[in-house]
């Protein structure tokens, strides 16, 4: 595992990365509706503060090295999760 930081970074990068596509494909595919947009785009902002969140404070009685590990795992399903409802907008 990278430092804190470093991971921050990417969860940074990974989030903006996705809001930035799912207003491309909103603006430059078939028209989606508004409230499936504003979902998408309010679950990709609550992933990014929750798991801002998570990096700053581990969870007690866990060890790190396992916590970090379960951290980027289950944030990157998430992402999966999010990017196919990206490409299901076309």
């Amino acid at each position: 595992m990278a430092n804190k930081r470093e991971l921050k970074k990417r969860i940074n990068y990974i989030c903006s990365d996705l809001f930035a596509e799912c207003i491309a494909a909103s603006l430059y595919g078939v028209p989606a509706d508004k409230q499936t947009l504003d979902a998408l785009l309010y679950s990709i902002i609550n992933t990014h503060s929750n798991y801002i969140a998570r990096v700053s404070h581990p969870e007690p009685g866990m060890k790190p090295i396992k916590y970090y590990k379960d951290l980027t795992e289950n944030f990157s399903k998430q992402i999966n999760e999010i990017v196919d409802q990206i490409s299901n907008l076309n």
